[in-house]
Protein backbone atom coordinates (compact mmCIF):
# COMPACT_ATOMS: atom_id res chain seq x y z
CA UNK A 1 0.00 0.00 0.00
CA UNK A 2 1.25 3.50 -0.54
CA UNK A 3 0.98 4.38 3.38
CA UNK A 4 3.21 1.31 3.95
CA UNK A 5 5.47 2.62 1.05
CA UNK A 6 5.79 5.68 1.98
CA UNK A 7 6.92 4.50 5.68
CA UNK A 8 9.22 1.80 4.76
CA UNK A 9 11.30 5.11 2.45
CA UNK A 10 11.22 7.57 5.36
CA UNK A 11 12.53 5.08 7.60
CA UNK A 12 16.10 4.34 5.85
CA UNK A 13 16.30 7.96 5.20
CA UNK A 14 17.85 9.30 8.95
CA UNK A 15 20.79 6.93 7.53
CA UNK A 16 21.40 8.52 4.41
CA UNK A 17 22.27 12.19 6.03
CA UNK A 18 24.45 10.78 8.69
CA UNK A 19 27.61 13.10 6.87
CA UNK A 20 25.17 16.07 7.79
CA UNK A 21 26.44 18.48 10.30
CA UNK A 22 24.65 18.43 13.11
CA UNK A 23 22.95 21.75 13.99
CA UNK A 24 21.59 22.70 17.53
CA UNK A 25 18.90 25.68 17.02
CA UNK A 26 19.69 28.05 19.98
CA UNK A 27 16.39 30.11 19.05
CA UNK A 28 14.01 31.59 16.56
CA UNK A 29 12.18 34.79 15.88
CA UNK A 30 9.21 34.96 13.35
CA UNK A 31 7.85 38.37 11.98
CA UNK A 32 5.13 38.01 9.93
CA UNK A 33 3.37 40.75 7.77
CA UNK A 34 -0.27 41.40 6.09
CA UNK A 35 0.75 40.57 2.77
CA UNK A 36 1.53 36.82 3.01
CA UNK A 37 5.17 37.07 4.14
CA UNK A 38 7.46 35.70 7.14
CA UNK A 39 10.98 37.15 7.79
CA UNK A 40 12.60 34.31 9.92
CA UNK A 41 15.45 34.77 12.12
CA UNK A 42 17.36 31.54 13.01
CA UNK A 43 19.88 30.86 15.59
CA UNK A 44 22.03 27.87 15.38
CA UNK A 45 25.14 26.38 17.11
CA UNK A 46 27.13 24.78 14.33
CA UNK A 47 30.57 22.63 14.40
CA UNK A 48 32.37 24.00 11.56
CA UNK A 49 36.01 22.85 10.36
CA UNK A 50 38.70 24.80 9.39
CA UNK A 51 39.33 25.26 5.50
CA UNK A 52 36.59 24.96 2.77
CA UNK A 53 33.47 22.46 4.25
CA UNK A 54 29.79 22.06 3.69
CA UNK A 55 27.07 23.19 6.06
CA UNK A 56 23.66 21.75 5.50
CA UNK A 57 20.50 23.59 7.40
CA UNK A 58 16.81 21.91 7.61
CA UNK A 59 13.72 22.48 8.71
CA UNK A 60 13.99 25.98 6.81
CA UNK A 61 10.56 27.01 5.30
CA UNK A 62 9.56 25.35 1.87
CA UNK A 63 8.42 28.50 0.56
CA UNK A 64 11.63 30.50 1.15
CA UNK A 65 12.90 32.65 -0.90
CA UNK A 66 16.65 31.80 -0.97
CA UNK A 67 17.69 35.25 -2.67
CA UNK A 68 16.81 36.82 0.44
CA UNK A 69 18.44 34.49 2.50
CA UNK A 70 21.41 36.17 5.24
CA UNK A 71 24.22 33.92 6.95
CA UNK A 72 26.17 35.79 9.86
CA UNK A 73 29.28 33.21 9.94
CA UNK A 74 32.52 33.81 11.71
CA UNK A 75 34.30 32.97 7.90
CA UNK A 76 33.21 33.47 4.30
CA UNK A 77 30.35 32.05 2.64
CA UNK A 78 31.23 30.78 -0.96
CA UNK A 79 28.23 28.92 -2.57
CA UNK A 80 24.92 28.67 -1.34
CA UNK A 81 22.22 26.24 -2.60
CA UNK A 82 18.69 25.49 -1.84
CA UNK A 83 17.57 22.19 -2.36
CA UNK A 84 14.02 21.52 -2.52
CA UNK A 85 12.99 18.48 -4.27
CA UNK A 86 11.30 16.66 -1.61
CA UNK A 87 10.57 12.81 -1.64
CA UNK A 88 7.23 11.33 -2.87
CA UNK A 89 6.30 8.07 -4.56
CA UNK A 90 5.43 9.76 -7.72
CA UNK A 91 8.95 11.50 -8.02
CA UNK A 92 10.99 7.41 -6.81
CA UNK A 93 8.70 6.25 -9.43
CA UNK A 94 9.62 8.43 -12.18
CA UNK A 95 13.35 7.92 -11.21
CA UNK A 96 13.18 4.27 -11.67
CA UNK A 97 11.73 4.09 -15.03
CA UNK A 98 13.68 1.79 -17.09
CA UNK A 99 14.51 0.00 -13.53
CA UNK A 100 13.82 -3.06 -11.68
CA UNK A 101 10.99 -2.54 -8.60
CA UNK A 102 8.98 -5.34 -6.98
CA UNK A 103 5.16 -4.80 -6.24
CA UNK A 104 3.55 -7.05 -3.74
CA UNK A 105 -0.23 -7.60 -3.39
CA UNK A 106 -2.54 -7.72 -0.25
CA UNK A 107 -1.96 -11.68 -0.61
CA UNK A 108 1.88 -11.52 -0.32
CA UNK A 109 2.02 -12.09 -3.81
CA UNK A 110 5.15 -10.46 -5.69
CA UNK A 111 5.64 -9.03 -9.03
CA UNK A 112 8.58 -8.03 -10.48
CA UNK A 113 9.47 -6.25 -13.47
CA UNK A 114 11.45 -2.99 -15.46
CA UNK A 115 8.83 -0.30 -14.73
CA UNK A 116 8.25 1.28 -18.32
CA UNK A 117 5.49 4.16 -17.32
CA UNK A 118 3.96 5.60 -13.69
CA UNK A 119 1.31 7.85 -14.40
CA UNK A 120 -1.05 8.74 -10.81
CA UNK A 121 -1.97 4.66 -9.65
CA UNK A 122 -1.31 3.31 -13.05
CA UNK A 123 2.05 1.37 -13.67
CA UNK A 124 3.14 -0.44 -16.65
CA UNK A 125 5.76 -3.39 -15.93
CA UNK A 126 7.69 -5.28 -18.61
CA UNK A 127 8.19 -9.18 -17.24
CA UNK A 128 11.44 -10.59 -17.55
CA UNK A 129 9.67 -13.32 -20.18
CA UNK A 130 9.02 -9.70 -22.54
CA UNK A 131 5.42 -9.28 -21.69
CA UNK A 132 3.73 -6.41 -20.45
CA UNK A 133 1.90 -5.90 -17.32
CA UNK A 134 -0.60 -3.38 -16.77
CA UNK A 135 -2.18 -2.42 -13.64
CA UNK A 136 -4.86 0.10 -13.43
CA UNK A 137 -4.70 1.08 -10.10
CA UNK A 138 -1.84 0.38 -7.49
CA UNK A 139 -3.88 1.52 -4.33
CA UNK A 140 -3.34 -2.54 -3.23
CA UNK A 141 0.26 -3.03 -3.99
CA UNK A 142 2.97 -2.57 -1.94
CA UNK A 143 5.76 -1.03 -4.03
CA UNK A 144 9.56 -1.94 -3.00
CA UNK A 145 12.86 -0.51 -4.85
CA UNK A 146 16.34 -0.84 -3.79
CA UNK A 147 17.11 2.77 -2.75
CA UNK A 148 16.38 6.32 -2.24
CA UNK A 149 17.04 8.24 -5.57
CA UNK A 150 20.12 10.54 -5.77
CA UNK A 151 18.82 13.96 -5.33
CA UNK A 152 15.59 13.76 -3.46
CA UNK A 153 15.79 14.69 0.34
CA UNK A 154 12.89 14.74 2.77
CA UNK A 155 13.12 17.99 3.85
CA UNK A 156 13.94 21.11 2.79
CA UNK A 157 17.45 22.72 3.25
CA UNK A 158 19.99 25.41 2.90
CA UNK A 159 23.77 23.87 1.94
CA UNK A 160 25.77 26.30 1.90
CA UNK A 161 29.96 25.91 1.22
CA UNK A 162 32.12 28.04 3.27
CA UNK A 163 35.27 28.86 4.10
CA UNK A 164 36.22 29.04 8.44
CA UNK A 165 39.76 30.38 9.31
CA UNK A 166 39.61 27.48 12.61
CA UNK A 167 37.27 24.35 13.91
CA UNK A 168 34.87 24.14 16.25
CA UNK A 169 31.66 25.53 17.03
CA UNK A 170 30.54 28.78 16.36
CA UNK A 171 26.74 30.48 16.66
CA UNK A 172 25.15 31.04 12.96
CA UNK A 173 22.61 33.23 12.65
CA UNK A 174 20.19 32.50 9.50
CA UNK A 175 17.55 35.24 8.65
CA UNK A 176 15.13 34.94 5.02
CA UNK A 177 12.28 35.62 3.85
CA UNK A 178 9.03 32.79 3.21
CA UNK A 179 5.64 32.92 1.54
CA UNK A 180 2.70 31.47 3.03
CA UNK A 181 1.97 33.24 6.26
CA UNK A 182 -0.21 35.92 7.11
CA UNK A 183 -1.41 37.69 9.81
CA UNK A 184 -4.94 39.57 10.34
CA UNK A 185 -6.80 41.35 12.95
CA UNK A 186 -10.81 39.98 14.27
CA UNK A 187 -12.93 42.32 16.47
CA UNK A 188 -15.70 40.98 18.20
CA UNK A 189 -17.92 43.90 19.31
CA UNK A 190 -20.90 43.51 21.76
CA UNK A 191 -23.44 46.65 21.56
CA UNK A 192 -25.59 47.02 24.72
CA UNK A 193 -29.29 47.66 24.89
CA UNK A 194 -29.83 51.31 24.13
CA UNK A 195 -27.15 50.88 21.17
CA UNK A 196 -24.86 53.91 22.70
CA UNK A 197 -22.25 51.95 24.11
CA UNK A 198 -19.89 48.58 23.05
CA UNK A 199 -17.59 46.31 24.39
CA UNK A 200 -14.71 45.36 22.18
CA UNK A 201 -12.53 42.02 22.09
CA UNK A 202 -9.48 42.09 19.07
CA UNK A 203 -7.85 38.97 18.45
CA UNK A 204 -5.05 38.21 15.91
CA UNK A 205 -4.74 35.48 13.42
CA UNK A 206 -1.29 34.42 12.54
CA UNK A 207 -1.44 31.66 9.22
CA UNK A 208 1.92 29.66 8.97
CA UNK A 209 1.20 27.72 5.51
CA UNK A 210 5.66 28.06 4.83
CA UNK A 211 6.23 24.39 5.21
CA UNK A 212 7.54 24.42 8.50
CA UNK A 213 7.37 24.27 12.27
CA UNK A 214 8.78 27.24 13.97
CA UNK A 215 9.25 26.08 17.94
CA UNK A 216 9.39 28.41 20.71
CA UNK A 217 9.55 31.26 18.37
CA UNK A 218 9.92 34.59 19.07
CA UNK A 219 6.69 36.45 17.58
CA UNK A 220 5.99 40.09 16.06
CA UNK A 221 3.32 41.10 13.82
CA UNK A 222 3.91 44.19 11.21
CA UNK A 223 0.88 46.26 10.74
CA UNK A 224 0.50 48.40 7.71
CA UNK A 225 1.00 48.40 3.85
CA UNK A 226 4.90 47.38 3.25
CA UNK A 227 5.92 47.94 -0.63
CA UNK A 228 6.69 44.29 -2.38
CA UNK A 229 8.46 44.14 -5.54
CA UNK A 230 6.58 41.52 -7.82
CA UNK A 231 8.70 37.94 -7.17
CA UNK A 232 10.41 36.69 -10.36
CA UNK A 233 10.27 33.35 -9.03
CA UNK A 234 6.98 30.43 -8.50
CA UNK A 235 5.70 31.72 -5.52
CA UNK A 236 2.80 29.78 -3.89
CA UNK A 237 0.02 32.08 -2.32
CA UNK A 238 -2.45 30.74 0.18
CA UNK A 239 -6.24 32.13 0.93
CA UNK A 240 -9.10 31.29 3.20
CA UNK A 241 -9.16 32.11 6.86
CA UNK A 242 -10.31 30.32 10.09
CA UNK A 243 -13.15 32.13 12.23
CA UNK A 244 -13.78 31.14 15.54
CA UNK A 245 -15.96 32.49 18.18
CA UNK A 246 -14.89 33.81 21.20
CA UNK A 247 -16.30 34.64 24.21
CA UNK A 248 -14.43 36.72 26.69
CA UNK A 249 -10.76 37.61 25.57
CA UNK A 250 -7.76 37.68 28.38
CA UNK A 251 -5.19 40.25 29.21
CA UNK A 252 -3.70 41.82 26.48
CA UNK A 253 -0.75 39.92 25.51
CA UNK A 254 0.81 42.01 22.63
CA UNK A 255 3.32 45.13 23.39
CA UNK A 256 2.71 47.89 20.59
CA UNK A 257 4.67 50.58 19.34
CA UNK A 258 5.44 52.41 16.37
CA UNK A 259 8.28 51.44 14.11
CA UNK A 260 9.10 53.17 11.06
CA UNK A 261 5.95 53.91 9.71
CA UNK A 262 4.12 50.86 10.58
CA UNK A 263 3.12 49.04 14.08
CA UNK A 264 4.74 46.43 15.49
CA UNK A 265 3.17 43.97 18.32
CA UNK A 266 5.48 42.46 20.21
CA UNK A 267 4.35 38.60 21.70
CA UNK A 268 5.64 39.15 25.41
CA UNK A 269 6.12 35.61 25.00
CA UNK A 270 7.72 32.67 22.93
CA UNK A 271 4.77 30.50 20.82
CA UNK A 272 5.00 27.66 18.60
CA UNK A 273 3.42 28.14 14.76
CA UNK A 274 3.11 24.80 13.64
CA UNK A 275 2.95 24.21 9.80
CA UNK A 276 -0.95 24.43 8.47
CA UNK A 277 -2.15 26.13 11.62
CA UNK A 278 -3.86 29.16 12.21
CA UNK A 279 -3.28 30.33 16.06
CA UNK A 280 -5.65 33.29 17.41
CA UNK A 281 -4.23 35.29 20.24
CA UNK A 282 -5.80 37.97 22.26
CA UNK A 283 -4.60 41.83 21.12
CA UNK A 284 -6.81 43.88 23.43
CA UNK A 285 -10.06 44.64 24.61
CA UNK A 286 -12.00 47.53 25.38
CA UNK A 287 -14.62 48.46 27.80
CA UNK A 288 -17.55 50.82 27.86
CA UNK A 289 -16.64 52.65 24.69
CA UNK A 290 -19.59 54.90 23.93
CA UNK A 291 -20.97 54.32 20.69
CA UNK A 292 -23.76 56.55 18.02
CA UNK A 293 -26.16 54.29 15.84
CA UNK A 294 -26.84 56.56 12.61
CA UNK A 295 -29.10 55.78 9.56
CA UNK A 296 -27.17 56.84 6.22
CA UNK A 297 -28.62 56.80 2.40
CA UNK A 298 -25.90 57.72 -0.26
CA UNK A 299 -28.03 58.64 -3.57
CA UNK A 300 -26.76 61.20 -7.12
CA UNK A 301 -28.06 62.06 -10.34
CA UNK A 302 -30.67 60.10 -11.90
CA UNK A 303 -31.08 61.96 -14.72
CA UNK A 304 -35.35 61.07 -14.86
CA UNK A 305 -34.97 57.76 -13.61
CA UNK A 306 -36.43 57.14 -10.08
CA UNK A 307 -35.07 54.63 -7.24
CA UNK A 308 -36.21 53.09 -4.74
CA UNK A 309 -32.82 52.65 -1.99
CA UNK A 310 -31.50 51.01 1.14
CA UNK A 311 -30.94 52.94 4.38
CA UNK A 312 -27.33 51.55 5.62
CA UNK A 313 -27.03 51.31 9.49
CA UNK A 314 -23.93 52.61 11.20
CA UNK A 315 -21.66 52.19 14.42
CA UNK A 316 -19.38 54.96 14.73
CA UNK A 317 -16.81 55.46 18.12
CA UNK A 318 -14.22 57.49 18.62
CA UNK A 319 -10.52 55.49 19.21
CA UNK A 320 -8.99 57.84 21.76
CA UNK A 321 -8.28 57.67 25.74
CA UNK A 322 -11.63 59.35 26.89
CA UNK A 323 -13.71 56.64 24.89
CA UNK A 324 -11.21 53.75 26.69
CA UNK A 325 -9.29 53.00 22.82
CA UNK A 326 -6.37 55.82 22.05
CA UNK A 327 -4.74 51.96 20.32
CA UNK A 328 -3.61 51.60 16.86
CA UNK A 329 -6.52 49.43 15.21
CA UNK A 330 -4.87 47.06 12.46
CA UNK A 331 -7.30 46.42 9.41
CA UNK A 332 -9.31 43.72 9.74
CA UNK A 333 -13.07 42.09 10.05
CA UNK A 334 -15.90 43.48 12.95
CA UNK A 335 -18.08 41.19 14.08
CA UNK A 336 -21.15 42.67 15.79
CA UNK A 337 -23.31 40.93 18.79
CA UNK A 338 -26.40 42.25 20.52
CA UNK A 339 -28.50 40.65 23.27
CA UNK A 340 -32.20 39.90 22.10
CA UNK A 341 -32.49 39.37 25.75
CA UNK A 342 -31.60 35.82 26.15
CA UNK A 343 -28.82 35.29 24.04
CA UNK A 344 -26.08 37.15 22.07
CA UNK A 345 -27.23 37.35 18.58
CA UNK A 346 -25.34 38.46 15.18
CA UNK A 347 -26.34 41.69 14.04
CA UNK A 348 -23.73 42.47 11.27
CA UNK A 349 -20.25 42.61 9.87
CA UNK A 350 -17.76 45.02 8.15
CA UNK A 351 -14.14 45.62 7.67
CA UNK A 352 -11.52 48.33 8.89
CA UNK A 353 -8.49 49.86 7.54
CA UNK A 354 -5.74 50.13 9.64
CA UNK A 355 -7.01 53.10 12.17
CA UNK A 356 -4.33 55.10 14.45
CA UNK A 357 -5.18 56.68 17.46
CA UNK A 358 -7.64 59.56 17.29
CA UNK A 359 -9.67 58.71 14.25
CA UNK A 360 -13.55 57.51 14.13
CA UNK A 361 -14.12 54.19 12.95
CA UNK A 362 -17.58 53.73 10.99
CA UNK A 363 -19.24 50.57 10.70
CA UNK A 364 -21.85 49.50 8.32
CA UNK A 365 -23.72 46.59 10.30
CA UNK A 366 -27.07 46.40 7.46
CA UNK A 367 -29.72 48.00 5.92
CA UNK A 368 -32.65 48.99 8.06
CA UNK A 369 -36.21 46.71 7.59
CA UNK A 370 -38.25 49.84 8.99
CA UNK A 371 -37.16 52.31 6.99
CA UNK A 372 -37.85 53.29 2.78
CA UNK A 373 -36.46 56.02 0.77
CA UNK A 374 -37.68 56.47 -2.50
CA UNK A 375 -35.88 59.16 -4.64
CA UNK A 376 -37.02 60.87 -7.75
CA UNK A 377 -35.62 63.29 -9.53
CA UNK A 378 -38.81 65.77 -10.68
CA UNK A 379 -37.71 68.04 -13.51
CA UNK A 380 -34.80 68.68 -15.76
CA UNK A 381 -34.42 71.97 -17.15
CA UNK A 382 -32.40 73.45 -19.76
CA UNK A 383 -32.29 77.29 -19.05
CA UNK A 384 -29.50 78.26 -21.61
CA UNK A 385 -26.80 77.09 -23.68
CA UNK A 386 -24.51 76.58 -20.44
CA UNK A 387 -26.97 75.68 -17.64
CA UNK A 388 -29.37 73.37 -16.74
CA UNK A 389 -31.91 73.15 -13.18
CA UNK A 390 -32.64 69.48 -11.72
CA UNK A 391 -35.61 69.28 -9.06
CA UNK A 392 -34.79 66.28 -6.30
CA UNK A 393 -37.45 64.64 -4.15
CA UNK A 394 -36.73 62.42 -1.51
CA UNK A 395 -39.01 60.61 0.58
CA UNK A 396 -38.04 58.84 3.51
CA UNK A 397 -40.38 56.48 5.61
CA UNK A 398 -40.20 55.65 8.94
CA UNK A 399 -42.22 52.40 10.52
CA UNK A 400 -40.59 52.25 13.25
CA UNK A 401 -41.63 53.50 17.41
CA UNK A 402 -39.62 56.10 18.15
CA UNK A 403 -37.99 59.49 16.14
CA UNK A 404 -34.81 59.01 13.39
CA UNK A 405 -32.42 61.43 11.87
CA UNK A 406 -30.97 59.43 8.40
CA UNK A 407 -28.31 61.37 7.04
CA UNK A 408 -29.12 61.56 3.07
CA UNK A 409 -25.40 62.00 1.22
CA UNK A 410 -26.14 63.62 -2.14
CA UNK A 411 -22.66 63.33 -5.39
CA UNK A 412 -23.79 66.46 -7.34
CA UNK A 413 -20.64 66.57 -9.46
CA UNK A 414 -18.88 70.12 -10.39
CA UNK A 415 -20.00 73.41 -10.97
CA UNK A 416 -23.85 73.26 -9.13
CA UNK A 417 -25.38 75.69 -6.80
CA UNK A 418 -28.72 75.05 -4.29
CA UNK A 419 -30.85 77.15 -5.49
CA UNK A 420 -33.62 76.18 -2.54
CA UNK A 421 -33.93 73.27 -0.49
CA UNK A 422 -36.76 72.15 2.21
CA UNK A 423 -33.71 71.29 4.63
CA UNK A 424 -30.65 73.22 5.21
CA UNK A 425 -27.13 71.34 4.20
CA UNK A 426 -23.71 70.99 4.91
CA UNK A 427 -21.31 70.90 2.40
CA UNK A 428 -18.91 68.19 2.35
CA UNK A 429 -16.28 68.52 -0.22
CA UNK A 430 -16.58 70.25 -4.11
CA UNK A 431 -18.85 67.34 -4.82
CA UNK A 432 -20.69 65.69 -2.07
CA UNK A 433 -23.17 67.90 0.55
CA UNK A 434 -24.96 66.23 3.73
CA UNK A 435 -28.71 66.33 4.57
CA UNK A 436 -30.10 65.60 8.20
CA UNK A 437 -33.80 64.39 7.56
CA UNK A 438 -35.30 64.14 10.57
CA UNK A 439 -38.77 61.88 10.33
CA UNK A 440 -41.20 60.91 13.04
CA UNK A 441 -41.90 57.53 14.27
CA UNK A 442 -44.55 56.17 12.18
CA UNK A 443 -44.15 58.64 9.94
CA UNK A 444 -42.57 60.38 6.59
CA UNK A 445 -40.45 63.13 5.70
CA UNK A 446 -40.00 64.89 2.59
CA UNK A 447 -36.67 66.32 1.41
CA UNK A 448 -37.17 68.54 -1.95
CA UNK A 449 -34.31 70.75 -3.70
CA UNK A 450 -33.21 72.34 -7.03
CA UNK A 451 -29.61 72.62 -7.96
CA UNK A 452 -28.27 74.47 -11.41
CA UNK A 453 -25.33 73.38 -13.53
CA UNK A 454 -23.27 75.68 -15.15
CA UNK A 455 -20.54 75.29 -17.78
Amino acid sequence: MKTKLLLSILFILPFLFLSAQESNQKSVAVTVYNNNLGVVKDLRTIDIASGISTIKLTDVAQYIDPTSVHIGIDGEVLEQNYQYDLVSINKILKKYLDKNIELINEKGELLEGTLLTANSNQIVLKKKDGGLLMLPNTNKYQISVEELPEGLITKPTLVWMVSSPKSGEQDVEVSYQTSGMNWHAEYVVVLNEDDDKLDLNSWVSVDNNSGTTFKNAKLKLIAGDVNLVKPQYNQRLYKGEVMMAMDAAPSPQFEEKSFFEYHIYNLQRSTTLRNNETKQISLFDAKDVTANKKYYYKGGNYYGNNSSGKVSVIIEFENNKANNLDVPMPKGKVRVYKSDGDALEFIGEDMIDHTSKKEKIKLKIGDAFDITVKDVQTEHNKISKRAYEQVFEITIKNKKDENIVVDVERSLGLNWKILNSSLDFEKLNVQNILFKVPVKADGKTVLKYSVRYSN
